[in-house]
């Protein structure tokens, strides 16, 4: 049973709810884009509307710029059902909640309304296109299921509940009403190639196999087999009701004309569609406001406003951010996945689009956008092919927006391409920067985690853009675990090219351009598998059972090491003696484990500002057999956390950089004399606060004001108030550090001695 609610109110605006099966849906025409956290103001927000309601098909000086197209229908009979069709034409908004067509009967009388829109489905249903029809596929509801929500329908469309059922509500296109209405093996069908049915691109092509359309067809309960035939007098009834209540000012239908509205400037806009007193679109008060501020004053839009339109009204930005606007919800974060879990978030989460007009070249940009071509396997969210007529030129316009500021890196003369043409492979390979142990290599994959291959390079990048990158990597992408190897322009690999910047980042600009005539690096071919450390620091990353998906292990000449958890920010193990054995024979990335038995540390969250020192301290949520879904996806979120990267010196050490809430913590460890590990701590802070760190669980005691022990493992807090307490999420003791943090900057040592 559906059921209109009017009246009620949500945060003061006056919105029309629909209940269907139970829950609530807004009715409002729903643009996902605007339901993001987009840059728009209310004129272009207005702007947005009036083209997704083709507010310009009826009337003359709006401006068709933007404007979306209506969906073809043409074979509408071969896909959709009588019965639906009758349906939605009487009640658009209750049998469809959040559609922009808008009730083109709604002025009727309800029997006169019964009679039109019955006349017209059958005229509909009469349109049938030609050609045979392939034999419909049962597909699998289950794998539908796990298709709906990894490769990006939850961008524009509800997640659903183990039962099926949509769980979000605003700014989401509800598809409560898809299984009723196509015939079986049709939604898989229009899936398949939705751009056919709709060119405007508002339903992209998300690169779906046959199998997997028809598996989406099964879980959004799809697939019913109908047998209806239109009667010839309904039909011809149905046509030229059809063309009197003008549906052919959006739907092109032979010779019919669309009948126009009064022009922009007669306009009475307390007389037509925004009062429903004309087609009635369901507004709600927000949506009527911006309408009417984009047409009581028409919107000029300066190129850097076109791309944030054209973004927004595509819903690019529920997966991408650009500057300060866009990107993925926590509502969502759940839902985007990978392959490659120790590549972190930038192996799930789609790459920013801020500067992306600078970033890639026209050609790639062409390549992504209209063929798409993708370097990121391990990704499973999917970029959506909009086609040609939604993109209309935003290729373009975004490099004109984003043009940066060009670096030569020009190729090498005769002479000296022997020197930088080596140098470029030695700062590829192992016993350089080892690039090659996160990311594939000239159609090779990597030893360790198979990031992206890295000879698209040349073919994707702008050189600028490159340069700039690879000095400061954090800075275009926040929280990536790759490491800065020029900071402040400085180089950390000195013995290769002189440790001259400029020269490194050319050879290697040349060396991807050598594409598949370019030679391996050392250390892409099979490599003992146990890894020593030398004369310098080591960095080995991975997952690991003593430091999770992101773990990364340290090693210091004279056989001291470490491992930190950079999911949770936690230092989980230490261990004297050999490095680490990786199941990949390389270093760099795969999976490790310690050469020799090591303490280990708890590997939740290690900092929180606690509200009081007797809050229970929130443990890192585990899955099993029995719990086999992470309950607490966004677990070191929620308690603010956020990994920003890590930086080298000189030596090889590693300065990690993460979040406790506001407070920007550096963390760098060193290794002292025998089995010390002296960890310090840099906090900066805008306005000052207390946090708390977990030092140590288990069976501690406590030795002096400043030292507490395990039987393996010693702590010196270095004189910060310590409370060492019963642990109330688990087992034994723990103890908590208790740290004032100044404004401006603080810091703080650890000290951490093997006791066996």
């Amino acid at each position: 049973m559906e059921l209109t609610l009017w009246g009620m109110m949500f945060r003061g605006m006056v919105v029309a709810l629909t209940v269907i099966s139970g829950g609530l849906v807004f009715g409002e025409p729903v643009v996902p884009g605007l339901g993001s956290k987009h840059p728009l103001t209310m004129g272009q927000e207005g702007k947005v509307l009036v083209g997704e309601l083709r507010c310009a098909a009826c009337h003359e000086g709006i401006g068709e710029a933007g404007m979306k197209s209506a969906p073809d229908l043409r074979s509408v009979g071969s896909r959709v059902s009588g019965d639906y069709l009758k349906r939605y034409l009487s009640d658009p908004h209750g049998t469809h909640p959040g559609t922009t067509m808008p009730d083109v009967l709604a002025g009727l009388p309800a029997g006169e309304k019964k009679v039109v829109s019955e006349a017209i489905s059958h005229y509909l249903m009469s349109l049938t296109g030609s050609g045979e029809k392939e034999e419909v596929k049962v597909g699998d509801a289950k794998r539908g299921g796990e298709v709906f929500h990894e490769v990006g329908c939850v961008a524009c469309h509800s997640p659903r509940d183990s039962e099926g059922k949509e769980m979000s509500l605003k700014g989401v296109i509800s598809l409560a009403h898809v299984g009723e209405k196509y015939h079986g093996g049709e939604l898989a069908n229009f899936l398949g190639d939705p751009l056919k049915v709709r060119p405007s691109g508002r339903m992209p092509d998300m690169n779906l196999s046959s199998g997997e359309a028809a598996a989406l067809e099964a879980y959004l309960g799809g697939g019913k087999k109908v047998s209806e035939k239109p009667i010839p007098d309904q039909v011809n009834l149905g046509k030229a009701y059809f063309e009197k209540f003008n549906c052919v000012a959006c739907h092109e239908m032979g010779e019919a004309r669309a009948q126009m509205g009064p022009k922009l400037a007669e306009m009475d806009l307390l007389k037509g569609c925004l009062t429903g007193k004309a087609a009635d679109y369901d507004l709600s008060e927000g949506q009527k406001k911006a309408i009417t501020v984009a047409l009581e004053k028409p919107v000029t839009l300066s190129d850097a406003d076109r791309v944030k339109v054209h973004l927004t009204q595509m819903n690019c930005i529920s997966c991408h951010v650009r500057d300060d606007f866009g990107g993925v919800t926590e509502r969502l974060d759940g839902y985007f996945h990978t392959t490659e879990e120790g590549l972190g978030n930038e192996a799930r989460i789609p790459p920013p689009l801020t500067k992306v007009g600078g970033k890639l070249k026209p050609e790639w940009m062409n390549k992504v956008l209209y063929d798409g071509l993708s370097v990121r396997p391990y990704m499973k969210t999917r970029m959506p092919q909009f086609g040609r007529e939604a993109l209309n030129g935003l290729p373009e316009l975004l490099a004109k927006v984003d043009e940066m500021a060009g670096v030569e890196l020009p190729p090498p003369g005769r002479e000296e391409r022997p020197m930088v043409s080596n140098g470029g492979h030695l700062l590829l390979g192992e016993t350089g920067l080892n690039c090659i142990t996160c990311h594939n290599y000239n159609g090779k994959e990597s030893p360790g985690m198979k990031g992206l291959d890295l000879i698209t390079s040349y073919q994707r990048l702008q050189p600028g853009w490159f340069y700039e990158f690879m000095k400061n990597p954090g800075a275009h992408r926040p929280g990536i675990i790759m490491p800065s190897y020029w900071p402040d322009g400085k180089a950390v690999q000195t013995e290769i090219l002189g440790g001259d910047t400029h020269e490194q980042l050319r050879a290697l600009w040349y060396q991807f351009s050598l594409g598949r005539s370019a030679r391996d690096p050392k250390g892409l071919r099979s490599e003992p598998n146990k890894l020593v450390v030398t004369d310098k620091v080591r960095v080995y990353r991975g997952r690991s059972r003593v430091a999770g998906y992101r773990g990364i292990a340290v090693g210091y000449p004279g056989g001291m090491n470490y491992a930190f958890n950079a999911k949770n920010g936690s230092l989980t193990g230490i261990w004297k003696g050999e490095f680490v054995t990786a199941n990949w024979r390389s270093q760099g990335a795969g999976d490790f484990n310690p050469a020799e038995r090591s303490v280990n540390l708890a590997q939740d969250v290690a900092f929180l500002q606690l509200k009081n020192e007797s809050d229970k301290w929130p443990l890192r949520p585990v899955t099993s057999k029995e719990v086999p879904v992470n309950p607490d996806p966004l677990y070191p979120k929620n308690h603010g956390y956020a990994f920003k990267g890590y930086s080298l010196d000189e030596g090889g050490n590693p300065t990690f950089i993460y979040h406790c809430g506001e407070i920007r913590i550096e963390d760098r460890s060193e290794s002292k004399e025998g089995r010390l590990l002296q960890r310090k701590f840099k906090f900066t802070s805008k306005e000052g606060g207390t946090i708390y760190f977990r030092a140590l669980t288990g069976k501690v005691t406590m030795e002096s004001a400043s030292s507490f022990a395990t039987p393996e493992l010693r702590v010196r807090t270095g004189g910060a108030k310590a409370l060492l307490r019963d642990s109330k999420t688990g087992g034994g003791k723990e103890l908590l550090i208790k740290l004032p943090v100044a404004k401006g900057e603080t810091t703080y040592t650890i000290d951490y001695e093997l006791l066996r």
